[in-house]
């Protein structure tokens, strides 16, 4: 609901009183990072796709919980006795309500007193009381009403949440009520989609099958056992990092290109897992793209540039896996479980071998043995200031701090060269007599360019750079690998 808050706040006008969304969403960062517990759970998912309707100003408490209600036992057919609702503890108004449409029992409505009924975007902003419909998977099902201490099972699912946006929080001790009361309503497809097809997890759901049939086709390995895990965690991940690399974000070790790069690589190691010696993903898109591209033609656009991302960044990672994965046990197998790995040793499986934390974590979980997190970070915050104190510059300040912040913005280039000869990437930026320029308007022009990744080499410690060519869709220009 981001691109709202204006409208909630009454800041901005829409010529529009109602909307619906269909969202592409990602969590896999910040308050929110389930990632070592994707594949394994029924419902957690690195990318996921949530459903909207918005009123602004126009139908609120009433009509809100009359359509929700109205949806789900008329359009959608789910039995009323599935279905359970919460609400803010002191919101008898949303009670009331309830009662009067859906015909519910006191039993049937449950007040929640914590922050999980009362929804904000931050510590100011618009906010207000939810309500929450959750479906009962049945007793076969284990797990207990929200508000109990087994609600974290998986018996009783939300399925819907409507937050009845009220207040503005101006600061953490004043909250106004809203000029307008608006409405926001999310429901994830996923869950949804599972309460429809009779099951209770989501990677059984038609949204996933296919995926994870296709996959087996080309590992040639039963989705049983353990391995089914791993099947879940590369379907959900292929679907994640499609999406990321089709909106403009590319694999790097800093910021969002780290977040898919965690995501990319977490996948390669279940391919690994599953036994897979080629790289895999980029044979699972062609997939995807069928299944979701006509959705979301975004996905056809970049499926050619996608799959030479996906199939370079496993490449690269597969050179170093085996040998981190060795490291990795010659470090473990003495220690034994809810014991902690060394943060020195966590650290040079990232910098070495390019395993991200995450990933670590996620080995380790099987073996019940912790990281030392700030360890790691204390290492981290070490090579950041051995790499400013090793800095030599051209004794030009001006220009120093220059490559500081296209570095502190942009990241640094991959360079791809000793497993491949050519690649594909993206133009981050342009430089010409030591400033960001937006375009280079002749071939005669001496310029520099930055990109996310390259097979050149730079010049380097008296080494001299590569020598080849960049080509786009309507040029082709002599590059020499100087960076």
């Amino acid at each position: 609901m981001v691109q709202f808050k204006n409208v909630f706040t009454g800041q901005e006008s829409r010529n529009y009183q109602r909307a619906v969304t269909s969202q592409k969403s990602l969590r896999a960062g910040g308050k929110h990072n389930d990632l070592e517990n994707v594949g394994y759970t029924a419902r957690h998912h690195t990318f996921f796709e949530m459903l909207g309707n918005f009123s602004f100003g126009d139908y609120f408490k009433e009509e809100a919980i009359y359509h929700a209600w109205n949806l789900l036992t008329k359009e959608f057919a789910i039995a009323k006795e599935k279905l359970y609702v919460t609400i803010y503890h002191t919101d008898e108004e949303a009670a009331t309500y309830w009662k009067k449409i859906a015909n519910l029992s006191d039993d049937r409505i449950i007040k929640i007193k914590t922050t999980d009924n009362f929804w904000s975007m931050g510590d100011t902003g618009p906010c207000g009381p939810c309500s929450e419909i959750f479906y009962d998977h049945g007793e076969q099902v284990k797990g207990g009403l929200p508000g109990t201490k087994d609600q974290d099972g998986d018996r009783f699912i939300e399925i819907w949440n409507m937050v009845f946006m009220q207040f503005e929080q101006l600061d953490s001790d004043n909250r106004i009520e809203l000029p307008k009361k608006s409405i926001d309503t999310g429901m994830g497809l996923e869950r949804i989609s599972a309460v429809m097809q009779n099951v209770y997890n989501n990677y059984e759901t038609d949204l996933f099958k296919e995926i994870i049939a296709y996959t087996e086709n080309i590992v040639k390995v039963k989705v049983e056992g353990e391995a089914k895990f791993s099947y879940r965690v590369i379907a959900d991940h292929l679907r994640a990092c499609a999406f990321l690399i089709s909106d403009g974000i590319m694999p790097s070790n800093e910021g969002r290109g780290y977040v898919l790069r965690r995501i990319m690589r977490r996948s390669m190691r279940h391919a690994h897992i599953l036994g897979s010696s080629e790289p895999l993903m980029y044979k699972l898109l062609p997939k995807l793209v069928d299944l979701m591209g006509t959705t979301y033609p975004e996905l056809r656009r970049a499926e050619d540039f996608a799959s030479n991302i996906l199939e370079q960044e496993e490449i690269r990672f597969k050179a170093t896996l085996e040998r981190g994965l060795k490291l990795l046990d010659d470090e473990t197998n003495h220690l034994s479980k809810n014991s902690e790995l060394s943060g020195e040793i966590v650290f040079k499986l990232y910098d070495t071998y390019g395993f991200p934390v995450d990933l670590t974590e996620d080995i380790l979980k099987a073996k019940q043995i912790s990281i030392d997190l700030d360890g790691f970070n204390n290492k981290m915050q070490e090579q950041k200031e051995r790499a400013r104190k090793s800095w030599l510059g051209s004794n030009e300040s001006k220009t120093d701090k220059m490559w500081f912040d296209i570095k502190a913005e942009f990241g640094s280039t991959e360079f791809l060269g000793y497993y491949l000869n050519e690649a594909e990437g993206k133009i981050l930026a342009l430089i010409k007599d030591n400033k960001l320029v937006d375009t280079i308007e002749t071939s005669q022009e001496k310029f520099t360019l930055i990109s996310n990744q390259t097979p050149f080499y730079g010049e380097s410690g008296g080494q001299m750079g590569d020598i080849g060519y960049i080509k786009s869709t309507n040029r082709r220009e002599n590059h020499q690998g100087r960076r």
